[in-house]
């Protein structure tokens, strides 16, 4: 069974981001890509922008254990979403190749 992460209440979505966050930064120093991740991010935010914005608007998804504190729109937690994301993916992606290229 896994845990209730719940326990973190209206922070809990923050508290997640900013630990995968942690990793994703980790990974991007990590494989040395802190460049290529922050351009990947710049490419992709007003896309995924756009789309969470919509989605929210016209009821897709909900998100309950959240801050409630708003920015352009969507939650803040989102905007941090759509930072860690692409960089999680550059970075695992990077030190992947890093620890190949080493072998």
């Amino acid at each position: 069974m896994l845990p209730d992460i719940g326990v973190f209440g209206p922070y809990t979505y923050l508290v997640t981001e900013v630990v995968w966050g942690t990793i994703a930064l980790t990974l991007v120093v990590y494989a040395g890509v802190v460049r290529e991740a922050a351009r990947t991010v710049a490419v992709l935010y007003p896309f995924a922008y756009v789309w969470d914005w919509y989605t929210l608007e016209v009821g897709v998804f909900a998100i309950p254990l959240r801050t409630g504190v708003e920015f352009l729109g969507i939650p803040i937690e989102e905007h941090i979403f759509m930072v860690v994301v692409p960089a999680m993916v550059v970075g695992t992606h990077e030190t992947i190749r890093k620890l190949t290229d080493e072998e």
